[in-house]
């Protein structure tokens, strides 16, 4: 038997030498790493499954919302034209009131009795007038005789034409008091609202200044919608109309909605009927007002409401979802899907909001695929997966209304 150390002595030959088993130990842990790093980045990371919108450009319509302030069409101040005693109110204060309705009664008796006075004095004024007439035709046969001198007949004559003119003046007078009698009864020129009154019954009423007013009443069917369009918005207006991006049918034309406080829509719709030509130099807007039916009294003045221009469009329009659309360092984008299926970034720029959905005025064309569900999670040149798109849920099945049995 061979001697185990004569065994052992070739392989002791190819023992490493100090410095050379760390070497290869270094070679043989690099190796893998090379490896992984020859390994593509797609098969390094899974696509990112997404949902996408494809841009197809469609007429689009244009709403313009602005805030709006509600005020009378027409606002009457009541005052009395004479002076009295308040005798009566004869309506409910705060209350609609109708045209010809009857509001105050001024104590009439004063002016009944100046009017039967003029009426009395007008009977006087025909009485010598007919008088001067008779004298006047006894007179002129014997003016013919040279029975009565010239002075007698012109004398005649001038006392009939002083007559006739007192008689004008005393049915002028009946006149002015039977106006002054109908001054006493203050009715409502118009159908509104009614404020309180300024007097109570029994207080001295004077006519002219300000203690003549009575009360208030503002015509609220139709109401006057004012509001005010910035200088900034109506140049940005102008410039998209010239370069075509919005066509309207004019601002006699476009449909005008409300939006109450509360949220809800109000039912009649109005027209624009005045444009200030002149920028208000204290608000830095162009005064617009438009007139809205209000037949059931819905509206009231001093209002507060948002205003919606409706009737224009934006031909052409390209639209993403607003969730699509991020903010970047250079402004904002969105992420659309290449040909190889990764993810491209493409900075846009912004319009209006439609709904849920950015205008799109520049930065994505036709076709474009924009990524709206999971954006958030990519970055430049990462794989993506389109899913599918889903289908529409089922609707519950309708369960037939239970009937009671009969005995």
């Amino acid at each position: 038997m061979r001697d185990l150390r004569s065994i052992h002595k070739p392989i002791s030959r190819f023992q490493l030498r100090p410095g050379v088993g760390a070497l290869l130990a270094v070679l043989l842990s690099v190796g893998p790493m090379l490896a992984l790093a020859q390994t593509s980045p797609a098969s390094a990371r899974p696509p990112t499954p997404i949902s996408v919108v494809e841009i197809k450009p469609e007429n689009t319509p244009a709403t313009f919302e602005f805030t709006g302030k509600t005020a009378s069409s027409r606002q009457v101040d009541i005052n009395a034209r004479v002076e009295g005693y308040l005798e009566k109110i004869a309506y409910t204060e705060g209350s609609l009131v109708k045209d010809g309705q009857l509001l105050f009664q001024l104590d009439p008796k004063p002016f009944q009795a100046a009017l039967d006075s003029a009426k009395a004095n007008l009977a006087q004024q025909e009485a010598a007038l007919t008088r001067a007439r008779q004298t006047l035709a006894r007179v002129k046969p014997l003016a013919k005789q040279n029975a009565v001198s010239q002075q007698d007949l012109d004398n005649s004559t001038a006392n009939v034409l002083e007559s006739e003119a007192k008689v004008q003046a005393a049915k002028a007078d009946v006149e002015q008091a039977q106006l002054n009698l109908g001054y006493t009864t203050i009715r409502s020129p118009l159908t509104g609202l009614s404020s309180s009154s300024n007097y109570r019954e029994g207080a001295l009423i004077r006519s002219g200044g300000t203690g003549s007013q009575l009360t208030t009443i503002v015509q609220i069917d139709p109401m006057w919608i004012n509001f005010g369009v910035g200088e900034n918005e109506v140049l940005k207006l102008k410039s998209q109309s010239e370069a075509g991006q919005i066509r309207g049918p004019g601002l006699a034309k476009v449909e005008v909605e409300l939006i109450l406080a509360d949220g809800t829509s109000y039912p009649q719709k109005g027209r624009i009927t005045f444009v200030d030509p002149v920028v208000n130099a204290q608000t830095g807007t162009y005064n617009i007002r438009a007139v809205v039916p209000n037949p059931a009294n819905q509206l009231s003045p001093g209002q507060f409401v948002r205003v919606q221009i409706k009737g224009a469009f934006r031909p052409n329009a390209i639209m993403v979802p607003q969730v699509a659309v991020m903010q970047g360092p250079s402004g904002k984008f969105v992420f659309t899907v290449g040909p190889d299926n990764t993810a491209v970034p493409k900075p846009v720029q912004v319009g209006d909001w439609y709904g849920d959905q950015w205008i799109i005025n520049s930065g994505l064309e036709p076709g474009d695929r924009v990524v709206v569900d999971g954006a958030v999670r990519l970055q430049p040149g990462a794989p993506v997966q389109i899913k599918p798109a889903a289908a529409p849920e089922p609707e519950p099945a309708k369960v037939p209304s239970a009937t009671p049995l009969k005995p």
